[in-house]
């Protein structure tokens, strides 16, 4: 998988490059440099061979370090190709150091326009390329005027922007914007992706994201000692299970889904649904006993548990054994929580279930809401526990922990969205689980510190019951004896890419859970005959 690094990582790796490999700082410049102009040239420029009659000019916006460094090699290597190329320095000349000061040198001898930063405030730019090498991964504080100004008039014109390595502005460990940020058309990245450019909404600004390879080896891009990883499709499509041809139902697990309410039977069906269309060879409800007739009517494939409950469509604690018994002699993989509502005996069952049984347990929903405030529970777990929370479930997770505990459960939330990747490894560490953080984008994190950043889904999937289809799709590939973060990551990926799929069919506006559910057969022909 690709890694996606920090700006401590990434300048680590520069570091030991030039320091123990012996690539000089000045060839990785140039390196960089090259890669930028030729994404120039390919997207903006259709003829190459530089006797273009495309007369537009390439405005280059530099700052001081290393950065602005890629710019002034950028400048040069376009002045020299005939473009034509005006260059606004924000640092004064005599403060460059290093390969940054030998690089604007060069471009000087080679007879490149530089002027101050100023002067781009008071000029105008018709039908130009604007290329932001302003600030780069180092970025720690917020963005101030006069720099403030210029990003904001980069963003006003109606010109396309190439960043270098990333917008200008944007925290290259958070993609959080720091008080104002440069809204690129397209970010030229080298060596690995940065998390800023995959986390909102540092990913907003990104526009489309390439990254080069400029001489960096590959036992350091590949270090185990990044723990966090970019999840594509051949990482995703790697780890489907087969179908063997001597096989029966029994061969692909046996999902046991405690699930449903009354007024939330729709989310226990969408899940077992999903599990099955997912490849589960049977899939069984655990449903109140009150409110079987209403199942019995609406299943077909999906068998019913009957379990005890408080004779008003809720699980009562009596199911425990019912459950516990079913596991022990039939299923391999136990989701809790679709529409299961919470209260404090559904609390205390759910509590049970995690501490007694011996399968896998994947939990989501209400599941997740009934352990809230007593996640310690997960520790006592003697099997792997898959959580799939939204950051609002997450936050309601957290708030018990004494560091949180004084704030409001929005207020958590904020910070869980501005914080995924840290949030989500800090707790699976703690807890020992796999943590599913849902959203744009999810991040899967596992109990060794590792995470896993999803690259499909859409906005059309922030509805009513994706949810449920995705707690399904996971509980279908543990049946089928994946191992917990293979599951996780798989039916992350599979799930956001069937949503996909289904939107070029539906729009994302009009865009509903079972339209999800009803794709999957396609998605799965599409990728097994190819």
């Amino acid at each position: 998988m690709l890694k996606i690094t920090t700006a401590k990582e990434m300048q680590r790796i520069d570091r030991v490059t030039i320091e123990k490999y012996g690539i000089a700082g000045t060839v990785l410049m140039e390196r960089a440099g090259l890669a930028v102009v030729s994404r120039i040239n390919k997207n903006f420029f259709q003829n190459t061979d530089f006797q273009s009659t495309d007369k537009r000019r390439i405005v280059i916006l530099c700052g001081g370090g290393n950065n602005g460094g890629d710019g002034f090699v950028i400048a040069r290597i376009l002045h020299n190709q005939g473009r034509g190329v005006e260059l606004y320095l924000t640092a004064r000349p005599e403060t460059l150091k290093g390969d940054a000061k030998i690089n604007y040198d060069a471009a000087r001898k080679f007879g490149v326009k530089i002027y101050p930063a100023g002067r781009f405030l008071k000029s105008r730019f018709p039908n130009v390329v604007i290329v932001d090498a302003l600030l780069g991964t180092g970025l720690s504080k917020e963005v101030r005027t006069p720099l403030s100004d210029i990003i904001k008039k980069i963003n006003r014109l109606s010109s396309p922007v190439v960043s270098v390595d990333i917008p200008s502005g944007i925290s290259s460990d958070t993609g959080r914007v720091m008080g104002c940020a440069v809204k690129a058309q397209c970010t030229v990245a080298f060596g690995l992706p940065k998390r800023g450019h995959l986390l909102y909404p540092g990913a907003g600004y990104t526009g489309d994201l390439y990254i080069e390879d400029i001489g960096f080896p590959q036992k350091l891009l590949a270090s185990e000692k990044i723990k966090i990883n970019l999840v594509q499709k051949e990482d995703a499509l790697s780890l489907l299970p087969g179908r063997p041809g001597y096989s029966h139902k029994g061969s692909y697990g046996h999902a046991l889904l405690i699930a449903g309410s009354k007024g939330k039977t729709g989310a226990a069906l969408m899940a077992a649904k999903a599990c099955l269309r997912t490849g589960a060879g049977l899939v069984t409800i655990g449903i109140p006993e009150t409110l079987v007739n209403t199942f019995q009517s609406r299943v077909t494939e999906e068998m019913i548990l009957p379990l005890p409950d408080k004779g008003n469509g809720t699980l009562s604690g009596k199911a425990a054994d019912a459950v516990l018994g079913f596991i022990e002699k039939r299923a391999n993989v136990l989701a809790i929580g679709p529409g299961i509502s919470v209260d404090d005996e559904i609390s205390c069952l759910v509590s049970l279930l995690i501490t007694e049984t011996g399968v896998p347990v994947v939990i989501d929903a209400d599941g997740i809401n009934a352990i809230a405030g007593r996640t310690g529970v997960l520790k006592k777990s003697r099997t792997p526990v898959i959580l799939t929370p939204h950051p609002g479930e997450m936050a309601r997770l957290l708030r018990q922990n004494t560091e949180h505990r004084a704030q409001n459960t929005d207020l958590i939330r904020t910070g869980v969205e501005q914080d995924r990747i840290n949030t989500a490894t800090s707790f699976a560490k703690k807890t020992r689980t796999y943590l599913v953080l849902k959203g744009a984008p999810t991040v899967t994190a596992t109990p060794d510190g590792k995470a896993f950043i999803n690259s499909t889904g859409n906005p059309g999937m922030a509805t009513a019951g994706t949810g449920d289809v995705l707690t399904g799709m996971i509980s279908a590939f543990l049946a089928q004896n994946l191992n917990p973060q293979s599951a996780a990551i798989l039916g992350v990926y599979m799930h956001g890419l069937i949503g996909d799929i289904a939107a070029e069919k539906k729009g994302e506006h009009s865009l509903i859970a079972s339209d999800i559910i009803n794709s999957i057969p396609r998605v799965f022909r599409s990728i097994l005959n190819h």
